[in-house]
């Protein structure tokens, strides 16, 4: 029988986001933090004669529009191997959250066919790949923290001190990325964030941190303006939306109790640990 890999494919939580204009190609230009989180989806490769790809969750498509599809024809043009997977993905990270799902399993699938098929490329060859298939999809290749800019598809690897934790509030309602860079005024754009200042001697400066979106998503979803107070009653440095939501994160310090905030909210919580490089 053919062995089974099975890879975890963790989730990503924008600590702070603002977008500083709009390419001649409609793509907005960011700045950003992106922190990887333990929070993960579980990937199955096993070896077989035909590719094929499936999953139970009854949002996601099975076909060629799934990001670990496209993930592996795209890996397929770098290799004349006849060897062959089925992949089947266990879902575990919300769809439509902000926590950067779909790309982190595009990311598990490219880095793991450069393995399978012996390919050897370095981590740059693989940003590269990534980048053709999502704008964050390149993160998570290294994952980690990472500042990134242009449209979050240019990293730069940094170092924090590991003496927080994050807990997610993830309403039942999504929210489009879509409609959110709609509905943003250039007018409103902003410089890029000074990094030094945000974090200093590896330590994040929580009250310099923002989310733009923010002001975009209250207006017609009121519920993350509570969201967020809930998080800083209950001991948050900081709170704010990851991505465009409609997850919203709280900042603790590591050894905070969390157990009052999880019991309080009747919509899904996840209290999870950062990835530190």
């Amino acid at each position: 029988m053919p062995e089974k890999t099975i890879l975890k494919s963790n989730a990503k939580v924008n600590l702070a986001l603002r977008i500083t204009g709009k390419r001649e190609d409609g793509y907005h230009t960011i700045s950003t933090l992106f922190q990887e989180v333990d929070l993960h989806d579980e990937i199955i490769f096993e070896e077989a004669e035909q590719f094929s790809f499936s999953t139970a969750h009854p949002e996601l498509p099975d076909n060629k529009n799934n990001l670990c599809v496209k993930a592996y024809f795209k890996m397929r043009e770098f290799t004349n191997s006849k060897r062959n997977c089925k992949i089947y993905l266990d879902k575990n990270i919300p769809v439509g959250a902000g926590l950067g799902g779909g790309s982190s399993n595009a990311a598990t699938v490219i880095k793991y066919l450069n393995e399978f098929w012996d390919l050897q490329f370095p981590d740059q060859k693989l940003q590269k790949i990534a980048r053709t298939i999502g704008a964050d999809v390149p993160f998570f290749i290294r994952g980690g923290t990472q500042i990134g800019e242009g449209i979050g598809d240019i990293l730069h690897p940094i170092k924090l001190k590991p003496d927080f934790k994050i807990l997610c509030l993830i309403p039942e309602f999504n929210i489009s990325t879509q409609w959110a860079y709609k509905k943003f005024s250039l007018t409103n754009k902003k410089d890029k964030f000074n990094f030094d200042r945000l974090i200093l001697g590896k330590k994040p400066k929580w009250k310099f941190f923002e989310n733009q979106f923010e002001d975009i998503v209250i207006q017609s979803y009121p519920e993350i303006s509570d969201m967020k107070r809930i998080l800083l009653l209950g001991g948050a440095e900081y709170a704010g939306l990851s991505g465009s939501g409609s997850t919203v994160i709280g900042a603790f310090h590591k050894d905070a109790n969390l157990m009052p905030i999880v019991r309080a909210v009747e919509y899904v919580t996840v209290v999870t640990n950062p990835m530190i490089n």
